[in-house]
């Protein structure tokens, strides 16, 4: 295999006619498996296309952004990623108005309340449907496509004279909301793997307070506005969202940005023999259906991703359980109205920006140790997982003893509900990050997919039981079951932690990202020594 690649240390300008010159003709062809030190070099031939790619031309990628605009478009993409998800949430806070206003009744299977299950659910599927249309067309048309279908059916919603309107307009909100695929993907087109780890968690934080956020300002919008309002005040956000995002986020897929420099070369230089990594790219069909359907193969098939996405799917169902079950704590036991239910949902709003601190000194703890040499294995980054994710069980049979009601203080549940919420964080953060890790940039996005696949659906299916669950068991009896599924679904972390190197030898596609790791270390090391001797000569 072959690389293209400028040989100079980067003293070539990197624009006007000597640039030009130099890309057009001064790029040598790599040896990539050669194992030896000194790789040999060959010219190209001079009638053969120069395609651009990272490797000879990461100037003019993501990854060449300044910090400061890095984080500038990783905020508003977390942003976006905060609207979608508030957009899942707060519809919860119009479900008894739509109850009331088209008689639906109580059944959860077919009332107002499968408007948030199912949306939920599509939200899932559409993750992985709008992942392969951002890596062949580009992260930026994509996620406005996503965003203006989105506010589209909005203002379906809010028109709505029946409840098969509101339904539809709700299934097709799901389905278009475009998610953490993209949001992630984003990320890996700006910073190495090795370096994302404050990006995802500044992701991950932010795709947790979308929910949060839409339950806090539901419970007003509830109790003091019409049902049509909740969905003006989600276009209004999602419609402003959409507005920054076009402003402010430039395209950050490596290979629209290379094929776009390419066509200005030609532009420039017209005998400049210059393409772009998929300028000549057709569309496969069946290529596309592998890749949307990995995500789904991998959570069935690599136990890493399977448990992994099942601790956080239920982290995830366990944040919209609580939801709908504050209303059967806290306004059945201590009357709380809508604003105050909305209002007692800053626990979990604590408890995430609780995880984001603690997360803080262990991210720079491992930086440090990468720095000074260390090489970190996948599973180190769920060392602090362990001690986090024992908040999901704690929380919960905290709330077991102190969810009854009066005599007791409305303020004990709470307090127990900053773990959950703490250790809700940490399982999002923590597995994508070691999937991350673990199945390098060609598969991260189908290990991660599957996750985000986990969470939504799970989240949609909670709102079928949770109601009937609180009915019939009790406040106290369903809390206890919930705290049961918790102690289950935290022992795969420790059982990855210690066994995750031999788990990762049985994968294929975990082999395949060491071997691919094993082959670019070998590159990067028949580079260091060509650039030497080319220096010396």
């Amino acid at each position: 295999m072959a690389e293209l690649r400028h040989p100079s240390d980067g003293s070539v300008e990197s624009s006007g006619a000597g640039a030009k010159e130099a890309r057009a003709s001064t790029f040598e062809a790599v040896d990539l498996n050669s194992d030896s030190q000194a790789a040999s070099t060959a010219p190209v031939d001079p009638s053969a296309s120069l395609i651009l790619s990272e490797a000879n031309a990461i100037e003019y990628t993501a990854y060449n952004f300044s910090l400061n605009k890095k984080w500038a478009v990783l905020t508003v993409v977390a942003l976006c990623q905060t609207s979608m998800n508030y957009n899942a949430a707060v519809y919860s806070n119009a479900i008894g108005r739509l109850n009331e206003e088209f008689n639906l009744g109580d059944n959860h299977f077919t009332n107002a309340r499968a408007g948030m299950a199912w949306f939920l659910i599509l939200y899932g599927i559409g993750c992985e449907l709008w992942a392969p249309w951002s890596e062949e067309y580009g992260r930026f048309w994509v996620m406005q496509l996503s965003l203006g279908t989105v506010n589209i059916w909005q203002i379906l919603a809010g028109a709505s004279t029946n409840w098969q309107m509101v339904l539809a307009a709700r299934l097709l909100g799901g389905i278009c909301s475009a998610g953490g695929s993209v949001t992630l993907g984003m990320v890996a087109d700006m910073f190495d793997s090795e370096d994302q780890q404050f990006a995802v968690l500044w992701a991950s934080l932010w795709s947790c307070l979308g929910s949060v956020i839409g339950g806090i300002c539901g419970g007003s919008i509830e109790e003091y506005l019409d049902w049509r309002i909740n969905f003006w005040i989600q276009l209004g956000f999602g419609g402003l969202v959409q507005l920054i995002h076009f402003i402010c986020v430039p395209e950050t897929r490596s290979t629209i940005m290379l094929n776009r420099q390419a066509k200005k070369i030609r532009k420039d230089d017209p005998n400049a023999n210059v393409r772009g990594p998929t300028e000549d790219h057709k569309i496969d069909w069946k290529d596309v259906g592998a890749i949307m359907g990995r995500p789904y193969k991998m959570l069935v098939c690599e136990p890493i991703v399977g448990f992994l996405s099942l601790l956080s799917g239920f982290a995830d169902a366990l944040i919209f359980s609580f939801l709908e079950s504050y209303g059967y704590v806290f306004r059945d036991g201590w009357d709380f109205t809508p604003s105050q239910l909305g209002l007692a949902l800053f626990a979990l709003f604590i408890g995430y920006w609780c995880a984001w601190g603690s997360w803080l000194p262990v991210i720079r703890r491992h930086n440090q140790q990468r720095k000074n040499g260390k090489v970190l294995s996948p599973e180190s980054r769920l060392w602090f997982l362990q001690y986090i994710v024992v908040g999901l069980p704690i929380g919960l049979l905290g709330s077991a003893f102190l969810v009854k009601g009066p005599p007791l203080h409305w303020i004990g549940p709470l307090v127990f509900a900053v773990f959950i919420g703490w250790a809700n964080m940490g399982v999002y953060f923590a597995t994508i990050d070691y999937m991350v890790a673990a199945y390098g940039g060609k598969y991260s996005a189908s290990a991660t997919g599957g996750n985000g696949f986990s969470r939504d659906v799970l989240a949609g299916l909670c709102s079928f039981y949770t109601g009937p669950m609180y009915k019939n068991l009790g406040v106290t009896n369903a809390t206890w079951v919930l705290f049961s599924v918790s102690v289950i679904v935290c022992i795969p972390v420790y059982v990855i932690y210690r066994k995750g190197p031999q788990i990762r030898e049985r994968s294929k596609y975990a082999r395949e990202i060491k071997e691919e790791r094993h082959t670019n270390a070998t590159a990067h090391r028949a580079r260091a020594g060509h650039g030497l001797e080319t220096a010396e000569a």
